[in-house]
C-alpha cells in the first residue's frame, strides 16, 4: 500500500498430489510451482490487531464469484462458491458478509442450509469436522457499502466496495473490508485461489486479479471472466467496474503487462509506461517475478495498493510516478507472494517496498541512499510517538508512517552491519523461502539470524518493538 503521509515525499501464490494421512494433499514430484500452491492448506489465525474480523475455524480453498451490478440502482448481485476446509470440530461454518447486503440461499454440498446474518456475521448452521473439505454455494444482492478504515490516513479513510462520482467502481481493502462485497474469510492467514464472472452495462467492463480468459457482449452488457491461480489473501483481491481501457505490454524478462486505464484519461497510458522498468529493475534485486502476468488499473482514488498481480492506483501524478510503481510491484515479492500471518506485521510489507523505493530513488534520482536515510532517520522518534512502534502500532493508526520508514531505515541498517552481498543474497532468498505462504515477526527475525549466523532477536527487537529510537548503530 503506498504511504502518502503530510510533509513526507514517499509512496507509500495449484498443486494435484496424494491425499495425506490427515485429510490434507502432498506435492507430487511432477506438479509445477503453481499447482503446488493452491493444494496447500493454510492454518487461519485469530488476528491480535483486529480479532472481530475472519475465523480461524475456517480455512477457504477457493472463491467463485459470480457477480452482476446495476449502476442505476447500485444492486450488486452475487452468486458464490467456496471451497473450504475445516480446522476443527464445530456446529457452524462463519463468514464476513457486510449488513447491507442480504442472504437469500445458503447450501452446504448441494443441501439447503439454515443461517444467521447479524451485522456483518454470516453463520451457516453446519456441523464440520476437522480437515474436512465442504462445498458452500451463497446467494445474495443489496447496494455494497464501504466501511471505516481504522486510520487516521484520509487516503483510505474508508474500505470496501467504493462507487466514485463518475459511477466508476473500484474495491481496495487492506486491512479488510473485502467482506462488504462477498462473503469471505477476510483475514491475511487465510489464502484461496478465485475465478470471477463479472457482468455489467455495456461499455462498462469488470477487471480483477489473475488472467482475463474471456471477455464477451451480451444483450447489452460486458461480460468478463478472470482466474487467479495463486493463492491470496482477501485484502490482495480486487474488483473495478468502468470504462476502461485495455493496453498491453511487457517487461524485458518477457512478462505479460496490462494497463486498465479510464477510457477518457489516454494520458495515464503513458505514465504506466514506466512499469515495465520498475518490474525490469526489482527483478534483478528479487529474483524472477513471482506471478504469470501483471496488470496495472487506475481508478478514481488517491491512494493505491499492491493487489496481487494487478496492482490499483489512484489516478492522481504522484499516485502513478515511478517511485510509487516500484513500491506497489516490490509487494508483489513482500506483501503477496509472502504475506503477515496477522496485521501486527504489516512492517514486512511497507518497510522492505519503502526500502526498494529508496534504493530506487538514490540510483535514479538522488539524494545518495546514505542521505536519504539520514533524513528518514529523523522521523523515527516522531513516529514511535504518534503511531507506536513498527510492530506494536497503535490498531486505530492502521497504515502510519511508522511501518513504513523505520524499517526501511532499518534494513539499511543491516545491509551496513553484514555487508552488501550477503543483505540482497537473503532479501532475494527470504519471498521463496516462504512462497505463496505467511510468516510472522518470530519467523523472519529467526530466519535472518539462522542465515547470517548470528544472533539478531536484539537487532531486530530494538528496531521494530523498542517505544525509543534505537541508535544508528543498534
Amino acid at each position: 500500500m503506498r504511504r502518502a503521509a503530510a510533509g513526507l515525499a514517499a509512496a507509500a501464490l495449484l498443486l494435484t498430489g496424494c491425499t495425506s494421512g490427515d485429510g490434507g494433499t502432498e506435492p507430487t514430484e511432477e506438479t509445477s510451482p503453481t499447482e503446488a500452491a493452491a493444494a496447500r492448506v493454510d492454518e487461519p489465525v485469530e488476528d491480535r490487531v483486529y480479532p472481530d474480523v475472519g475465523d480461524p475455524g475456517v480455512d477457504v480453498l477457493s472463491y467463485h464469484l459470480d457477480l452482476d451490478w446495476d449502476p442505476a440502482t447500485q444492486t450488486l448481485t452475487g452468486a458464490e462458491t467456496l471451497r473450504i476446509r475445516a480446522t476443527a470440530r464445530a456446529s457452524q461454518i462463519q463468514l464476513d458478509l457486510g449488513e447491507p447486503l442480504e442472504v437469500t440461499d445458503v447450501d452446504v454440498g448441494g443441501v439447503r442450509a439454515t443461517f444467521d446474518h447479524d451485522g456483518k456475521d454470516l453463520v451457516i448452521h453446519q456441523r464440520v469436522l476437522p480437515n474436512r473439505r465442504y462445498l458452500v454455494h451463497i446467494d445474495y444482492s443489496g447496494t455494497p457499502a464501504a466501511v471505516p478504515s481504522p486510520t487516521e490516513r484520509t487516503d483510505i479513510a474508508s474500505v470496501g466496495w467504493t462507487v466514485a462520482p463518475s459511477g466508476q467502481v473500484w474495491t481496495m481493502q487492506e486491512p479488510f473490508g473485502a467482506y462488504t462485497w462477498y462473503a469471505v474469510n477476510d483475514q491475511p492467514s487465510d489464502k484461496a485461489t478465485y475465478s470471477f464472472r463479472i457482468s455489467a452495462p455495456s461499455p462498462a467492463v469488470g477487471v480483477a486479479n489473475g488472467e482475463l480468459v474471456s471477455r464477451r457482449e451480451r444483450d447489452g452488457r460486458t461480460i468478463t471472466a478472470w482466474e487467479l491461480d495463486s493463492p491470496a489473501s482477501s485484502y490482495l483481491v480486487t474488483v473495478a467496474i468502468g470504462e476502461f481501457t485495455m493496453t498491453e505490454d511487457e517487461s524485458a524478462s518477457g512478462l505479460p503487462m496490462s494497463y486498465w486505464t479510464p477510457a477518457d484519461r489516454p494520458e495515464l497510458i503513458d505514465r504506466m509506461r514506466e512499469a515495465p522498468a520498475a518490474v525490469d529493475w526489482l527483478e534483478e534485486r528479487l529474483g524472477p517475478f513471482p506471478f504469470d502476468s501483471l496488470g496495472y488499473l487506475v481508478v478514481d482514488s488517491s491512494s493505491g495498493m499492491e493487489t496481487q498481480t494487478m496492482i490499483t492506483l489512484g489516478d492522481t501524478r504522484y499516485a502513478t510516478s515511478p517511485e510509487v510503481l516500484v513500491h506497489e510491484a516490490a509487494h508483489q515479492w513482500y506483501g503477496d507472494l509472502v504475506t503477515p500471518r496477522d496485521w501486527r506485521d504489516v512492517w514486512m510489507n511497507e518497510g522492505m517496498a519503502m526500502y526498494l523505493q529508496g534504493v530506487w530513488t538514490a540510483e535514479h534520482r538522488g539524494p545518495s541512499l546514505e542521505a536519504l536515510m539520514d533524513e528518514w532517520a529523523t522521523y523515527d522518534s516522531t513516529l514511535r510517538g504518534d503511531s507506536g512502534p513498527p510492530a506494536d502500532y497503535d490498531p486505530e493508526d492502521f497504515g502510519a508512517a511508522n511501518v513504513y520508514y523505520i524499517p526501511a531505515v532499518m534494513w539499511d541498517e543491516l545491509r551496513q552491519r553484514i555487508g552488501d552481498d550477503e543483505f540482497w543474497r537473503l532479501v532475494r532468498e527470504w519471498p521463496q523461502a516462504n512462497a505463496y505462504g505467511n510468516a510472522g515477526y518470530d519467523d523472519i527475525t529467526a530466519w535472518w539470524s539462522e542465515q547470517t549466523g548470528e544472533d539478531l532477536s536484539a537487532f531486530f527487537d530494538t528496531w521494530l518493538l523498542s517505544e525509543t529510537t534505537p541508535a544508528a548503530d543498534s
